[in-house]
């Protein structure tokens, strides 16, 4: 990389770079300097900084650049400890790593850390051009893509609060969204306690502050205390510095705490004491931190029959249970599938880069008919598939098949139910048979499902002809979906 100050050469900038701003770290005066004229020549708005804490600092205070060009070699915090904070910051920000190390394991380690490029020095100036190209038009790529998910996102509240099943959900909201009480939003798994939580945070006066989240499932008792509550430096082995909890990152916003059922008792004494008093102290320190958190919280658990058993507080149970926001589960929110399936294709469609993809008539009346055990969460893992596969034939399988199935074993048990109290009242040759015409239907449907209605393959799996097979349907009364 040459060391004088560059001249211009080259037609043009690159296209619409001058509403772009790079942001340069590198401890060298010299190639700080290159980079800035080298860039400013090309249209970029430049900001410099001399090493990770200085750049740190400047994106703290709203340098917003559209990529950072960072050296790894640096004294004190060096370039991948840099890359590894500003990309747990700001993950959606492009950094291109520039050094002379051109050791594979470093390459490998800063992009596994974030990194959007690598670049080794010596460089030449349209090897730099090419990278900026790319990085950039990635972003704008990304920038478009996320904004037409939030327009969707936006589209998610509409559907989740439009149903005559959620309207007594919707007008607690609108009562309870302004005030600070602690929420408790109950549900089962995959009903929408997330998307409850963020509309209160969305229409509250925090609402431009920090909104953070924690599952309490997903992390053993000592890793969930440090990650709420912070530690101090040498609190633990490993602890080489101090760390904020999220309830400091939290502060003037609002704390989720998901699945607050799976917090161990200790935890929830140490919850308690932050709900009443505002006040805490990380781990392995002894001056007490205040803040300002709403604390909203979820369960897919009874917490009452917790609270009989002994394993939740109950001091803190009435604590957080101010009010008490339950989200019915999709089977009894039918007239919002339809506009779910539609939402959710769409916002696949754009992550995934696949064609826009229109749902067939079979797709909604295998939707219409399933009950959804796993609510919003697993329609929408389904739609996911079906855009991902570019098919709905295995979805439509799975839809009608677990429906089938259920039905199969519940008219199969109400036949034996049926039978067990008209004991000795029919002769056992007709309970046999019965019971045996039942589960015949049951294993026909079964095999037809799986063949996808193929009769003659099901025939040869069943060990009947054709013929056979094809009076048994009728005789079952079974149809095709």
């Amino acid at each position: 990389m040459p060391a004088q100050r560059p001249t211009r050469r080259g037609p043009d900038p690159l296209p619409s770079a001058r509403a772009h701003r790079i942001l340069v770290v590198d401890d060298a005066e010299g190639i700080r300097t290159y980079l800035a004229n080298l860039l400013e020549l090309r249209g970029f708005q430049v900001d410099t900084a001399e090493d990770g804490r200085r750049a740190m600092a400047l994106l703290d205070a709203g340098s917003n650049p559209d990529v950072v060009l960072m050296d790894v070699m640096m004294p004190g915090m060096d370039g991948l400890e840099t890359l590894r904070r500003m990309h747990e910051r700001w993950p959606r920000l492009p950094i291109v790593i520039l050094s002379v190390v051109g050791r594979a394991s470093t390459i490998v380690q800063a992009m596994q850390l974030g990194a959007s490029d690598y670049l080794n020095k010596p460089f030449e100036e349209e090897e730099l051009e090419a990278t900026l190209r790319v990085v950039l038009e990635t972003r704008e790529l990304e920038q478009e893509r996320s904004r037409l998910l939030e327009e969707l996102e936006e589209g998610t509240r509409t559907i989740a609060w439009h149903g005559e099943a959620m309207r007594g959900v919707r007008e607690v909201i609108e009562q309870i969204a302004t005030t600070d009480v602690t929420v408790l939003i109950s549900g089962e798994s995959g009903v929408g306690k997330e998307v409850v939580a963020r509309e209160i945070h969305r229409r509250s006066p925090r609402a431009n502050r920090p909104f953070v989240k924690v599952n309490c499932a997903a992390l053993p008792e000592d890793l969930l205390e440090s990650e709420l509550f912070g530690y101090e430096r040498g609190a633990f082995t490993g602890a080489v510095s101090r760390k904020p909890g999220k309830f400091e990152i939290a502060d003037t916003g609002t704390m989720f705490l998901d699945e607050i059922g799976e917090m161990s008792p200790p935890l929830q004494a140490k919850l308690l004491q932050v709900l009443q008093d505002a006040t805490f102290s990380r781990l392995g320190g002894n001056r007490e931190l205040r803040v300002d958190v709403r604390v909203l919280c979820a369960t897919n658990r009874t917490l009452e029959q917790m609270v009989a058993a002994g394993t939740f507080r109950e001091d803190l149970y009435y604590r957080l249970n101010v009010v008490d926001v339950r989200i019915p589960p999709l089977r009894d929110r039918r007239e919002e599938v339809a506009g779910f399936v539609e939402m959710f294709l769409q916002r696949y469609s754009i992550k995934y880069g696949k064609k826009p993809h229109k749902p067939s008539p079979a797709l909604m009346r295998a939707m219409e008919r399933y009950a959804f055990p796993g609510n919003v969460r697993e329609l929408e893992n389904l739609i996911k598939r079906v855009v991902v596969l570019e098919s709905e034939g295995s979805v439509v399988a799975e839809l009608l098949g677990g429906d089938r199935m259920r039905g199969a074993a519940d008219r199969l048990q109400i036949v034996i139910d049926e039978l067990a109290t008209t004991a000795g009242q029919l002769p056992l040759k007709e309970v046999a048979r019965r019971a045996s015409l039942e589960a015949e239907r049951a294993t026909i449907e079964r095999i037809l499902h799986g063949t996808q209605w193929n009769r003659k393959a099901a025939a040869r799996m069943l060990g009947v002809s054709y013929k056979t097979l094809l009076q048994k349907i009728r005789d079952c009364g079974l149809e095709e979906a």
